[in-house]
């Protein structure tokens, strides 16, 4: 990691899905996050490869362990971290997001981070600002670095993911972690499965190349990896699930449905879990639970992520 050089130039500006990103640029970024993993179990983690550059942390929406897992990867590659409090910025008073945009383009960062409960956010803020832009999560369109994560851990525990049948379970209508998992999985060449009730599936899922259940029993048969999504209720408008019991008994996993997958079979979860609700309390802290691995890996991918978008050998580069 402290050898940027040994990796080709990364050549895109901005990290704002992961539709747009071939096998080789997926590749790259998890190649380097592996050197990152290795650097961070070392007893002395701090870097100088972003010395001098500014990060900024831009989270509209609340999230501890996103915004956190940012602010030490940047922290570690020696950046200037700062994290802007939207809460009470000048948000409140009415400035859009254009607006802030522009204040902080005058601050000339590196690069911004950005969560979003409007899709698209990022997009639009990488268009007026000279820095590169992180999407952390855009209402339910993507979070490119959790799927990032999610891919490191399952290709550190399984090896090349194009052998794997992986299973999405839960929430993919609110998901954006659903949306850009799907998109990387089928990228890198794995069978991907999601299974949820008809309510809880968006429009055109049949369109994204996956495999659709609307059961539990028949859609987690034989698979290698098993990732739960979160019930996103505070996204919800209606009644997407007649209760929450009911819909643990249906949908959440317990012992029983996960014997079902593969011996061995990974279980994922993007966090923050609801314990008896997506996933018995068992199984989350059992044995074939990495969802520890997943936060450990998070600060690795996001390291990768901005030490290849501020790589020094680049030139500009696509967006």
């Amino acid at each position: 990691m402290s050898e940027p050089s040994i990796f080709p130039p990364y050549p895109h500006r901005h990290l704002l899905g992961i539709q747009n990103l071939s096998p080789v640029d997926l590749n790259l970024l998890l190649d380097r996050a592996d050197a990152a993993v290795a650097l961070s179990r070392q007893p002395e983690k701090k870097t100088s490869t972003l010395r001098g550059r500014t990060q900024i942390n831009l989270f509209y929406e609340a999230s501890t362990r996103t915004q956190s897992s940012f602010e030490l990867a940047g922290k570690r590659l020696g950046a200037d971290v700062m994290n802007m409090s939207v809460a009470s910025s000048s948000v409140k008073k009415g400035e859009t997001l254009i607006d802030t945009a522009m204040t902080l383009n005058a601050m000339r960062p590196d690069i911004l981070i950005i969560r979003h409960a409007m899709a698209g956010a990022a997009a639009l803020l990488a268009q007026k600002v000279g820095c590169s832009v992180v999407n952390a999560g855009d209402g339910a369109h993507e979070h490119p670095t959790q799927a990032l994560l999610d891919a490191l851990t399952i290709r550190r525990a399984k090896g090349d993911l194009s052998r794997l049948t992986i299973a999405i379970c839960g929430d993919v209508l609110h998901s954006r972690v659903a949306r850009s998992n799907i998109l990387l999985l089928n990228t890198l060449g794995a069978r991907v499965r999601v299974i949820a009730p008809s309510t809880l599936l968006p429009t055109g899922i049949h369109e994204m190349s996956v495999e659709v259940f609307n059961r539990m029993e028949e859609g987690l048969r034989g698979v290698d990896v098993v990732m739960m999504l979160r019930l996103q209720r505070e996204r919800m408008a209606g009644a997407f699930v007649p209760s929450v019991r009911e819909y643990f008994h249906l949908f959440g996993l317990d012992t029983r449905k996960l014997a079902l997958a593969k011996e061995g079979a990974l279980v994922m979860h993007p966090g923050p879990m609801n314990r008896g609700v997506e996933i018995a309390s068992e199984i989350a802290d059992g044995p074939q639970s990495v969802i520890q691995e997943q936060v450990e890996m998070g600060v690795a991918v996001r390291m990768a992520v901005m030490e290849a978008l501020l790589d020094p050998r680049k030139s500009g580069g696509r967006a």
